[in-house]
């Protein structure tokens, strides 16, 4: 199964392909209402997560919104 280099946040990740943005933030374990994903300088709309695909050399930045008071 081919392999996609990612950035994330900074990091060096390898994923199997293909991937979506959905997928990358549920291996994550991260809740997708509660947070927000930039694609190579560009907002991905979370409407969209479940249909952008990734590939190789992108740079995401996912920020994780935490509730409180």
């Amino acid at each position: 199964m081919p392999h996609l280099a990612l950035m994330v946040n900074g990091e060096t990740r390898s994923l199997d392909a293909p991937v979506t943005v959905a997928a990358l933030i549920a291996s994550l374990g991260l809740d997708r209402r509660k947070v927000a994903v930039e694609r190579n300088e560009e907002i991905v709309p979370r409407s969209a997560y479940e249909r952008t695909w990734l590939a190789s050399g992108d740079a995401l930045e996912i920020v994780h919104f935490i509730g409180g008071g």
